[in-house]
């Protein structure tokens, strides 16, 4: 197994540790050509100036391509908002790949960080998320399952293939939710094998 993290800016270090740590082979991805080859991908978290250095290129239309074959792809973050179909405040979205709508910046400012334990439906009732200048999931699509909260508001989701979270679980030890990805990714690779 090999799981791409896309490696332009943010957690990138961070998510290749935990896979590491997993016995996963995590390679980085900063072309789209780098994308073949790989069983998974994780979209980290980073600054919106990356997200429009990534909007210019080809890769993020090969990341929609692969997402709408069942690739599985996992976003934290601004991650997330890559991923989402829409973007509170923003006329078009990035790759549409999870039938959401997303608010940036809706936990605050970056002094408003913070770390809480949340309820992760299938993965752990004390996850500790740490959540900075975090987009929350303001609607969620037909097919989407909300697999966290946090006062009120959606803050992980799945659709099929399609894993979000608002927050980073690449900034803690715990490993669940890279263990449930990976438990994606394994489904994912049983299909293919059988085609």
């Amino acid at each position: 197994m090999r799981i791409g993290v896309l490696a332009v800016q943010g957690a990138v270090r961070e998510h290749l540790n935990i896979l590491s740590q997993l016995e996963i082979d995590g390679r980085r991805v900063k072309k789209a050509e780098q994308l073949s080859g790989l069983s998974g991908l994780i979209l980290p978290g980073g600054e919106s100036t990356a997200i429009s250095l990534l909007s210019r290129g080809c890769l993020l239309t090969k990341v929609g391509e692969l997402a709408s074959k069942g690739f599985p792809i996992f976003g934290t973050c601004a991650g997330m908002i890559l991923l989402a179909d829409e973007i509170e405040g923003q006329e078009d979205a990035y790759v549409r790949a999870i039938d959401i709508a997303v608010a940036r910046n809706a936990s605050g400012r970056q002094v408003d960080s913070f770390e809480t334990m949340l309820c992760v439906k299938g993965v752990a009732d004390d996850f500790p998320a740490v959540f900075i200048r975090a987009p929350y999931i303001t609607r969620v699509g037909n097919g989407v399952t909300v697999l966290a909260k946090h006062e009120g508001a959606a803050v992980m989701a799945r659709q099929g293939n399609v894993l979000v979270a608002s927050f980073h679980p690449e900034l803690t030890s715990d490993m669940r939710i890279h263990r449930y990805f990976i438990g994606m990714v394994k489904e994912y690779e049983e299909k293919e094998a059988v085609l």
